[in-house]
């Protein structure tokens, strides 16, 4: 069965979700994370999106995260690698209706961190670039329900033109992922 997608208006539990879901990842890895973000379009306030909580937690060392796969799985993980992205490794949980989506990175790659944090924070500041996103995702899911992969190829332009605008704008005010 294909995943459906469905962009969703805003939940208020979105972040209460990923802080369970950070407490949970902080028990597995102890002192192994050095951080551990919400990312992704539920956590941006108001912003509608695919209700898939997006979790970046940053690695002291990459090469540990895949230690803890069986872990991660009693817990309903599904462990996929760099799934893509070298230097990821990837888990999602719920199956074909994923409700949450690990990516993990080591402390080191800070040009991942960064380009998900300044699109997490651009997007926060910057309402007009959030409404223009969240009304293409919605149109998208309703063209494309059952095709994830035509629902992000028809966000990728967009996605890669406000990264650019979030990376430069995150530079520009100083930010760190620190």
């Amino acid at each position: 069965m294909a995943q459906h997608i469905q962009v969703v208006p805003y939940d208020p539990a979105w972040p209460a979700q990923f802080e369970r879901e950070a407490a949970l990842l902080t028990h597995i890895f102890g002192g192994e994370l050095v951080a551990v973000y919400h990312i992704g379009s539920t956590s941006v306030p108001g912003l509608a999106a695919k209700p898939i909580i997006d979790i970046l937690p940053v690695a002291s060392h990459i090469e540990q995260v895949e230690s803890h796969y069986a872990e991660l799985e009693n817990i309903g993980y599904e462990c996929l690698g760099e799934f893509g992205i070298p230097g990821r490794r990837y888990c999602r949980k719920g199956g074909v209706e994923r409700t949450h989506q690990l990516h993990f990175f080591d402390q080191t790659n800070t040009r991942d961190i960064v380009r998900h944090l300044a699109v997490r924070d651009y997007l926060r500041t910057h309402p007009a670039d959030a409404a223009q996103y969240a009304a293409l995702k919605i149109r998208l899911a309703q063209q494309f329900p059952y095709d994830i992969e035509a629902y992000c190829d028809g966000k990728a332009d967009f996605v890669q033109a406000l990264e650019r605008r979030a990376v430069t704008w995150w530079h520009e005010t100083g930010k760190s992922c620190t």
